[in-house]
Protein backbone atom coordinates (compact mmCIF):
# COMPACT_ATOMS: atom_id res chain seq x y z
CA UNK A 1 0.00 0.00 0.00
CA UNK A 2 1.56 3.30 -1.11
CA UNK A 3 0.49 4.99 2.10
CA UNK A 4 3.30 3.22 3.93
CA UNK A 5 6.03 5.18 2.14
CA UNK A 6 8.24 8.03 3.41
CA UNK A 7 6.91 11.35 4.70
CA UNK A 8 6.23 13.93 2.00
CA UNK A 9 5.19 17.59 1.79
CA UNK A 10 2.55 17.20 4.50
CA UNK A 11 5.44 17.91 6.88
CA UNK A 12 5.27 21.50 5.55
CA UNK A 13 2.73 23.74 7.31
CA UNK A 14 2.02 25.85 4.22
CA UNK A 15 1.39 22.72 2.15
CA UNK A 16 -1.00 21.31 4.76
CA UNK A 17 -2.89 24.58 4.88
CA UNK A 18 -3.20 24.67 1.10
CA UNK A 19 -4.51 21.10 1.07
CA UNK A 20 -7.12 21.98 3.68
CA UNK A 21 -8.20 24.99 1.63
CA UNK A 22 -8.61 22.71 -1.38
CA UNK A 23 -10.61 20.30 0.75
CA UNK A 24 -12.87 23.15 1.89
CA UNK A 25 -13.58 24.15 -1.71
CA UNK A 26 -14.38 20.58 -2.72
CA UNK A 27 -16.65 19.72 0.22
CA UNK A 28 -18.65 22.89 -0.38
CA UNK A 29 -18.90 21.96 -4.05
CA UNK A 30 -20.29 18.51 -3.16
CA UNK A 31 -22.71 19.52 -0.38
CA UNK A 32 -25.82 18.66 -2.40
CA UNK A 33 -24.40 15.26 -3.36
CA UNK A 34 -23.53 14.55 0.27
CA UNK A 35 -27.00 15.41 1.58
CA UNK A 36 -28.54 13.29 -1.20
CA UNK A 37 -26.29 10.36 -0.29
CA UNK A 38 -27.24 10.62 3.37
CA UNK A 39 -30.91 10.50 2.40
CA UNK A 40 -30.33 7.44 0.24
CA UNK A 41 -28.47 5.69 3.06
CA UNK A 42 -31.11 6.16 5.77
CA UNK A 43 -33.47 8.99 4.84
CA UNK A 44 -31.67 11.67 6.80
CA UNK A 45 -33.41 14.98 6.05
CA UNK A 46 -31.51 17.81 4.42
CA UNK A 47 -31.88 19.91 7.58
CA UNK A 48 -30.33 17.24 9.80
CA UNK A 49 -27.65 16.55 7.19
CA UNK A 50 -26.65 20.21 7.11
CA UNK A 51 -26.83 20.77 10.89
CA UNK A 52 -25.06 17.60 11.99
CA UNK A 53 -22.82 16.78 9.05
CA UNK A 54 -21.93 19.21 6.25
CA UNK A 55 -21.96 22.51 8.14
CA UNK A 56 -19.99 20.97 10.98
CA UNK A 57 -17.28 19.79 8.58
CA UNK A 58 -17.09 23.23 6.93
CA UNK A 59 -16.85 24.92 10.32
CA UNK A 60 -14.09 22.54 11.44
CA UNK A 61 -12.15 23.19 8.24
CA UNK A 62 -12.48 26.96 8.52
CA UNK A 63 -11.38 26.92 12.15
CA UNK A 64 -8.41 24.67 11.42
CA UNK A 65 -7.25 26.71 8.43
CA UNK A 66 -7.47 29.95 10.44
CA UNK A 67 -5.54 28.60 13.43
CA UNK A 68 -3.17 25.98 12.02
CA UNK A 69 0.01 28.08 12.13
CA UNK A 70 -0.68 29.08 15.73
CA UNK A 71 -1.40 25.50 16.79
CA UNK A 72 1.73 24.16 15.07
CA UNK A 73 4.05 26.85 16.40
CA UNK A 74 6.68 25.67 18.94
CA UNK A 75 5.38 26.44 22.41
CA UNK A 76 7.84 28.01 24.80
CA UNK A 77 7.60 26.88 28.40
CA UNK A 78 9.22 28.25 31.54
CA UNK A 79 12.53 26.41 31.99
CA UNK A 80 13.49 24.51 35.10
CA UNK A 81 15.98 26.37 37.29
CA UNK A 82 17.83 23.09 37.69
CA UNK A 83 18.72 23.38 33.99
CA UNK A 84 19.79 27.02 34.15
CA UNK A 85 20.64 28.47 31.71
CA UNK A 86 18.34 26.97 29.08
CA UNK A 87 15.33 27.65 26.85
CA UNK A 88 12.61 24.98 26.82
CA UNK A 89 9.91 24.39 24.24
CA UNK A 90 7.46 21.81 22.91
CA UNK A 91 7.26 20.75 19.27
CA UNK A 92 4.12 19.21 17.78
CA UNK A 93 5.16 16.54 15.33
CA UNK A 94 2.96 14.16 13.30
CA UNK A 95 2.67 10.58 14.46
CA UNK A 96 3.25 9.40 10.90
CA UNK A 97 0.95 6.75 9.39
CA UNK A 98 -2.58 7.07 10.76
CA UNK A 99 -5.61 4.78 10.43
CA UNK A 100 -9.07 6.32 10.84
CA UNK A 101 -12.08 4.00 11.08
CA UNK A 102 -15.36 5.91 10.81
CA UNK A 103 -18.89 4.86 11.87
CA UNK A 104 -22.17 4.77 9.97
CA UNK A 105 -24.41 6.95 12.16
CA UNK A 106 -22.82 10.27 11.15
CA UNK A 107 -20.83 8.82 8.29
CA UNK A 108 -19.68 12.07 6.73
CA UNK A 109 -18.88 14.24 9.74
CA UNK A 110 -17.20 11.48 11.77
CA UNK A 111 -15.01 10.55 8.81
CA UNK A 112 -14.04 14.03 7.63
CA UNK A 113 -13.40 15.73 10.97
CA UNK A 114 -10.74 13.25 12.15
CA UNK A 115 -9.26 13.37 8.63
CA UNK A 116 -9.00 17.17 8.84
CA UNK A 117 -7.24 16.88 12.19
CA UNK A 118 -4.84 14.19 10.97
CA UNK A 119 -3.85 16.17 7.88
CA UNK A 120 -3.51 19.41 9.84
CA UNK A 121 -1.01 17.68 12.11
CA UNK A 122 0.97 16.44 9.10
CA UNK A 123 0.09 12.74 9.09
CA UNK A 124 -0.46 10.36 6.20
CA UNK A 125 -3.91 8.81 6.45
CA UNK A 126 -5.81 5.70 5.52
CA UNK A 127 -9.51 6.37 6.01
CA UNK A 128 -11.94 3.47 6.30
CA UNK A 129 -15.54 4.78 6.01
CA UNK A 130 -18.51 2.63 6.95
CA UNK A 131 -19.74 0.05 4.47
CA UNK A 132 -23.28 0.40 5.87
CA UNK A 133 -23.64 3.87 4.36
CA UNK A 134 -22.12 3.09 1.00
CA UNK A 135 -23.58 6.07 -0.85
CA UNK A 136 -21.92 8.50 1.55
CA UNK A 137 -18.69 6.48 1.52
CA UNK A 138 -18.47 6.79 -2.26
CA UNK A 139 -18.80 10.58 -2.08
CA UNK A 140 -16.11 10.69 0.61
CA UNK A 141 -13.78 8.64 -1.60
CA UNK A 142 -14.49 10.98 -4.52
CA UNK A 143 -13.78 14.10 -2.44
CA UNK A 144 -10.52 12.71 -1.09
CA UNK A 145 -9.31 11.62 -4.52
CA UNK A 146 -9.85 15.13 -5.89
CA UNK A 147 -7.79 16.76 -3.13
CA UNK A 148 -5.06 14.38 -2.02
CA UNK A 149 -2.47 12.16 -3.65
CA UNK A 150 -2.79 8.51 -2.66
CA UNK A 151 0.56 8.87 -0.85
CA UNK A 152 -1.11 11.45 1.41
CA UNK A 153 -4.64 10.15 2.02
CA UNK A 154 -6.20 6.91 0.85
CA UNK A 155 -9.83 5.88 1.30
CA UNK A 156 -10.29 2.12 1.68
CA UNK A 157 -13.88 0.94 1.33
CA UNK A 158 -15.05 -2.46 2.51
CA UNK A 159 -16.62 -4.51 5.27
CA UNK A 160 -15.38 -5.85 8.61
CA UNK A 161 -12.90 -8.14 6.86
CA UNK A 162 -11.22 -5.10 5.29
CA UNK A 163 -11.12 -3.37 8.68
CA UNK A 164 -9.55 -6.50 10.19
CA UNK A 165 -6.89 -6.53 7.47
CA UNK A 166 -6.11 -2.88 8.08
CA UNK A 167 -5.84 -3.43 11.82
CA UNK A 168 -3.36 -6.26 11.25
CA UNK A 169 -0.87 -3.72 9.84
CA UNK A 170 1.38 -1.50 11.91
CA UNK A 171 0.27 2.10 12.37
CA UNK A 172 1.67 5.04 14.27
CA UNK A 173 -1.79 6.10 15.49
CA UNK A 174 -5.35 4.76 15.24
CA UNK A 175 -8.54 6.79 15.58
CA UNK A 176 -11.73 4.76 15.92
CA UNK A 177 -15.36 5.81 16.36
CA UNK A 178 -17.93 3.09 16.98
CA UNK A 179 -19.24 0.56 19.46
CA UNK A 180 -17.60 -0.64 22.66
CA UNK A 181 -17.19 -4.28 21.47
CA UNK A 182 -15.41 -3.20 18.27
CA UNK A 183 -13.43 -0.63 20.25
CA UNK A 184 -12.00 -3.47 22.32
CA UNK A 185 -10.94 -5.26 19.12
CA UNK A 186 -9.22 -2.09 17.89
CA UNK A 187 -7.45 -1.63 21.22
CA UNK A 188 -6.22 -5.24 21.16
CA UNK A 189 -4.88 -4.84 17.62
CA UNK A 190 -3.14 -1.59 18.55
CA UNK A 191 -1.57 -3.18 21.63
CA UNK A 192 0.40 -5.62 19.47
CA UNK A 193 2.57 -2.73 18.28
CA UNK A 194 2.00 -0.42 21.28
CA UNK A 195 0.18 1.93 18.92
CA UNK A 196 -1.55 4.89 20.60
CA UNK A 197 -5.29 5.08 20.01
CA UNK A 198 -8.22 7.40 20.38
CA UNK A 199 -11.45 5.49 20.92
CA UNK A 200 -14.72 7.38 20.60
CA UNK A 201 -17.29 4.86 21.80
CA UNK A 202 -20.65 5.21 23.53
CA UNK A 203 -22.61 4.10 26.54
CA UNK A 204 -25.95 4.06 28.27
CA UNK A 205 -26.42 7.81 28.72
CA UNK A 206 -28.77 8.76 31.59
CA UNK A 207 -31.06 11.76 31.46
CA UNK A 208 -32.18 12.81 34.95
CA UNK A 209 -35.28 14.98 35.32
CA UNK A 210 -35.77 16.73 38.67
CA UNK A 211 -39.20 17.55 40.12
CA UNK A 212 -38.38 21.24 39.69
CA UNK A 213 -38.04 21.87 35.97
CA UNK A 214 -40.01 23.50 33.09
CA UNK A 215 -41.79 20.35 31.93
CA UNK A 216 -42.78 21.31 28.39
CA UNK A 217 -39.40 22.83 27.51
CA UNK A 218 -37.66 19.85 29.08
CA UNK A 219 -39.76 17.48 26.97
CA UNK A 220 -39.05 19.42 23.78
CA UNK A 221 -35.29 19.32 24.31
CA UNK A 222 -35.31 15.64 25.22
CA UNK A 223 -37.36 14.68 22.16
CA UNK A 224 -35.03 16.65 19.90
CA UNK A 225 -31.88 15.09 21.36
CA UNK A 226 -33.23 11.56 21.55
CA UNK A 227 -34.88 11.25 18.14
CA UNK A 228 -32.34 13.25 16.13
CA UNK A 229 -31.00 10.80 13.55
CA UNK A 230 -33.68 8.36 14.79
CA UNK A 231 -31.79 7.92 18.04
CA UNK A 232 -28.70 6.64 16.26
CA UNK A 233 -26.43 9.04 18.13
CA UNK A 234 -23.74 8.01 20.60
CA UNK A 235 -24.55 10.95 22.90
CA UNK A 236 -28.35 10.66 22.72
CA UNK A 237 -30.21 10.21 26.01
CA UNK A 238 -30.51 6.45 26.44
CA UNK A 239 -33.05 6.39 29.27
CA UNK A 240 -34.91 8.85 31.48
CA UNK A 241 -34.82 8.91 35.26
CA UNK A 242 -37.84 11.04 36.14
CA UNK A 243 -38.87 12.16 39.60
CA UNK A 244 -42.05 10.24 40.41
CA UNK A 245 -44.04 13.38 41.25
CA UNK A 246 -43.84 14.75 37.68
CA UNK A 247 -43.67 11.54 35.65
CA UNK A 248 -47.24 11.61 34.33
CA UNK A 249 -47.00 15.26 33.28
CA UNK A 250 -43.66 14.68 31.59
CA UNK A 251 -44.95 11.64 29.67
CA UNK A 252 -47.85 13.69 28.27
CA UNK A 253 -45.46 16.49 27.36
CA UNK A 254 -43.14 14.02 25.60
CA UNK A 255 -46.05 12.65 23.57
CA UNK A 256 -47.08 16.17 22.59
CA UNK A 257 -43.57 17.05 21.47
CA UNK A 258 -43.24 13.89 19.37
CA UNK A 259 -46.42 14.86 17.52
CA UNK A 260 -45.23 18.46 17.09
CA UNK A 261 -41.94 17.27 15.64
CA UNK A 262 -43.05 14.42 13.41
CA UNK A 263 -46.84 14.62 13.09
CA UNK A 264 -49.47 12.03 13.94
CA UNK A 265 -47.71 9.49 11.70
CA UNK A 266 -43.90 9.87 11.85
CA UNK A 267 -43.57 7.27 9.09
CA UNK A 268 -44.60 9.86 6.52
CA UNK A 269 -42.66 12.72 8.10
CA UNK A 270 -39.90 14.06 5.82
CA UNK A 271 -37.88 14.82 8.94
CA UNK A 272 -37.71 11.37 10.50
CA UNK A 273 -34.83 9.08 9.42
CA UNK A 274 -34.74 5.29 9.20
CA UNK A 275 -32.67 2.64 10.92
CA UNK A 276 -29.52 2.00 8.96
CA UNK A 277 -30.06 -1.69 8.09
CA UNK A 278 -32.11 -4.80 8.83
CA UNK A 279 -29.75 -6.12 11.50
CA UNK A 280 -30.02 -2.98 13.62
CA UNK A 281 -33.74 -2.66 12.95
CA UNK A 282 -34.38 -6.25 14.12
CA UNK A 283 -32.26 -5.70 17.23
CA UNK A 284 -34.33 -2.65 18.16
CA UNK A 285 -37.72 -4.22 17.42
CA UNK A 286 -36.87 -7.15 19.68
CA UNK A 287 -36.32 -4.71 22.54
CA UNK A 288 -40.05 -3.93 22.47
CA UNK A 289 -41.08 -7.48 23.33
CA UNK A 290 -43.05 -7.68 26.59
CA UNK A 291 -42.62 -3.97 27.31
CA UNK A 292 -45.30 -1.40 28.17
CA UNK A 293 -45.41 1.04 25.27
CA UNK A 294 -46.60 4.56 26.14
CA UNK A 295 -46.21 5.96 22.63
CA UNK A 296 -45.02 4.72 19.25
CA UNK A 297 -43.92 1.13 18.83
CA UNK A 298 -45.07 0.78 15.22
CA UNK A 299 -42.49 -0.47 12.74
CA UNK A 300 -42.07 -1.56 9.15
CA UNK A 301 -39.39 -3.87 7.80
CA UNK A 302 -39.80 -2.65 4.23
CA UNK A 303 -37.78 0.51 4.88
CA UNK A 304 -36.50 -0.21 8.42
CA UNK A 305 -38.90 2.22 10.05
CA UNK A 306 -39.33 2.31 13.81
CA UNK A 307 -41.53 5.01 15.32
CA UNK A 308 -40.36 7.27 18.16
CA UNK A 309 -41.19 5.04 21.11
CA UNK A 310 -41.63 5.63 24.84
CA UNK A 311 -41.47 2.68 27.24
CA UNK A 312 -42.91 2.64 30.75
CA UNK A 313 -40.78 1.34 33.65
CA UNK A 314 -38.86 -1.45 31.91
CA UNK A 315 -37.08 -3.85 34.24
CA UNK A 316 -33.40 -3.12 34.81
CA UNK A 317 -32.86 -6.74 33.76
CA UNK A 318 -34.71 -6.31 30.47
CA UNK A 319 -33.11 -6.37 27.03
CA UNK A 320 -33.74 -2.67 26.46
CA UNK A 321 -31.86 -1.78 29.67
CA UNK A 322 -28.97 -4.18 29.15
CA UNK A 323 -26.86 -2.16 26.73
CA UNK A 324 -26.83 1.08 24.75
CA UNK A 325 -30.07 1.27 22.73
CA UNK A 326 -28.80 3.33 19.80
CA UNK A 327 -32.23 3.82 18.29
CA UNK A 328 -35.58 5.62 18.75
CA UNK A 329 -36.63 3.86 21.96
CA UNK A 330 -36.76 5.85 25.19
CA UNK A 331 -37.32 3.99 28.48
CA UNK A 332 -38.84 6.08 31.28
CA UNK A 333 -38.03 5.07 34.86
CA UNK A 334 -39.23 6.92 37.94
CA UNK A 335 -37.19 7.66 41.06
CA UNK A 336 -37.92 9.26 44.40
CA UNK A 337 -34.50 10.13 45.84
CA UNK A 338 -30.84 10.50 44.93
CA UNK A 339 -29.93 7.08 46.26
CA UNK A 340 -32.18 5.47 43.63
CA UNK A 341 -30.37 7.47 40.92
CA UNK A 342 -27.05 6.19 42.25
CA UNK A 343 -28.28 2.59 42.35
CA UNK A 344 -29.26 2.66 38.67
CA UNK A 345 -26.27 4.66 37.48
CA UNK A 346 -23.82 2.32 39.22
CA UNK A 347 -25.13 -0.71 37.31
CA UNK A 348 -23.52 0.52 34.11
CA UNK A 349 -20.09 1.46 32.84
CA UNK A 350 -19.22 5.16 32.68
CA UNK A 351 -21.37 6.69 29.91
CA UNK A 352 -20.32 9.03 27.16
CA UNK A 353 -22.87 11.65 28.25
CA UNK A 354 -25.10 12.61 31.15
CA UNK A 355 -27.99 15.08 31.13
CA UNK A 356 -29.78 16.79 34.02
CA UNK A 357 -32.90 18.94 33.85
CA UNK A 358 -33.55 21.05 36.92
CA UNK A 359 -34.16 24.60 38.12
CA UNK A 360 -32.16 23.70 41.22
CA UNK A 361 -28.73 24.71 39.97
CA UNK A 362 -26.86 23.57 43.06
CA UNK A 363 -28.43 20.10 42.89
CA UNK A 364 -27.80 19.81 39.16
CA UNK A 365 -24.13 20.75 39.58
CA UNK A 366 -23.84 18.22 42.40
CA UNK A 367 -25.11 15.47 40.09
CA UNK A 368 -22.59 16.52 37.44
CA UNK A 369 -19.75 16.47 39.96
CA UNK A 370 -20.77 13.16 41.56
CA UNK A 371 -20.69 10.88 38.53
CA UNK A 372 -18.01 10.13 35.95
CA UNK A 373 -18.94 10.49 32.26
CA UNK A 374 -17.51 11.94 29.06
CA UNK A 375 -19.47 15.20 28.89
CA UNK A 376 -22.99 16.49 29.19
CA UNK A 377 -25.48 19.30 29.70
CA UNK A 378 -27.65 20.85 32.34
CA UNK A 379 -31.11 21.66 30.92
CA UNK A 380 -30.41 20.44 27.39
CA UNK A 381 -29.10 17.48 25.42
CA UNK A 382 -26.31 16.87 22.89
CA UNK A 383 -25.31 20.54 22.44
CA UNK A 384 -22.00 20.19 24.31
CA UNK A 385 -20.73 18.44 21.16
CA UNK A 386 -21.00 21.67 19.17
CA UNK A 387 -18.46 23.73 21.12
CA UNK A 388 -15.05 23.10 19.55
CA UNK A 389 -13.35 24.82 22.46
CA UNK A 390 -14.30 21.91 24.74
CA UNK A 391 -12.90 18.37 24.53
CA UNK A 392 -15.20 15.66 23.25
CA UNK A 393 -14.46 12.13 24.36
CA UNK A 394 -15.36 9.34 26.71
CA UNK A 395 -13.97 7.83 29.88
CA UNK A 396 -13.63 4.17 30.78
CA UNK A 397 -15.79 2.02 28.50
CA UNK A 398 -17.16 5.09 26.70
CA UNK A 399 -13.78 5.83 25.19
CA UNK A 400 -10.30 7.22 25.61
CA UNK A 401 -8.80 10.41 24.28
CA UNK A 402 -10.63 13.55 23.16
CA UNK A 403 -10.79 15.85 20.17
CA UNK A 404 -12.48 18.94 18.60
CA UNK A 405 -10.87 22.22 17.60
CA UNK A 406 -7.26 22.57 18.71
CA UNK A 407 -7.61 19.35 20.70
CA UNK A 408 -8.09 17.53 17.38
CA UNK A 409 -4.73 18.83 16.17
CA UNK A 410 -3.18 17.81 19.50
CA UNK A 411 -4.75 14.35 19.35
CA UNK A 412 -2.95 13.57 16.09
CA UNK A 413 0.35 15.11 17.22
CA UNK A 414 3.16 13.88 19.41
CA UNK A 415 4.20 16.61 21.84
CA UNK A 416 7.99 16.54 21.78
CA UNK A 417 9.84 18.28 24.63
CA UNK A 418 13.12 20.06 23.82
CA UNK A 419 15.64 21.72 26.15
CA UNK A 420 18.25 23.99 24.54
CA UNK A 421 21.07 24.35 27.02
CA UNK A 422 23.33 27.39 26.87
CA UNK A 423 27.12 27.00 26.81
CA UNK A 424 28.15 30.21 28.52
CA UNK A 425 27.72 28.70 32.01
CA UNK A 426 28.20 25.13 33.20
CA UNK A 427 27.63 24.59 36.92
CA UNK A 428 29.89 21.79 38.26
CA UNK A 429 27.47 20.57 40.96
CA UNK A 430 25.91 17.77 38.89
CA UNK A 431 29.17 16.19 37.85
CA UNK A 432 31.07 13.45 39.71
CA UNK A 433 32.88 13.24 42.01
CA UNK A 434 30.01 13.96 44.41
CA UNK A 435 32.00 14.19 47.63
CA UNK A 436 30.75 17.05 49.87
CA UNK A 437 27.99 17.96 47.37
CA UNK A 438 24.92 16.28 48.97
CA UNK A 439 24.35 19.01 51.57
CA UNK A 440 24.60 21.73 48.95
CA UNK A 441 22.26 19.77 46.65
CA UNK A 442 19.61 19.39 49.37
CA UNK A 443 19.74 23.08 50.21
CA UNK A 444 19.39 23.97 46.53
CA UNK A 445 16.43 21.61 46.02
CA UNK A 446 14.68 22.97 49.14
CA UNK A 447 15.21 26.50 47.89
CA UNK A 448 13.74 25.65 44.49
Amino acid sequence: MGILGNMNDLSNISYRKEKLKQLLRVVMQYEKEITAALYLDFKKSEFEAVVTETSYVVSELQNTIANLRKWARPKKVFPSLLNFPSSDYILSEPYGKVLIIAPWNYPYQLALCPLIAAVSAGNKVVLKPSELTHNTSKIIAKIVSEVFDTEEVTVVEGDAAVAKELLSQRWDFIFFTGSVPVGKIVAQAAAVHLTPVTLELGGKNPCIIDYDCPIQLTARRIIWGKFLNAGQTCIAPDYLLVHATIKLKLVEALKTEITKAYGENPEISPDYPRIVNEKNWSRLVQMLDNEVILAGGSHSKSDFYLAPTLLDEPSIESRVMADEIFGPILPIISYENDSEIKAIFSRYEKPLSLYVFSNRTKWAKKIMATYSFGGGCINDTIIHFSNNRMPFGGVGHSGMGAYHGKLSFDAFSHQKSIVKKANWLDLPLRYAPYKNKVTVLKKLLNWL
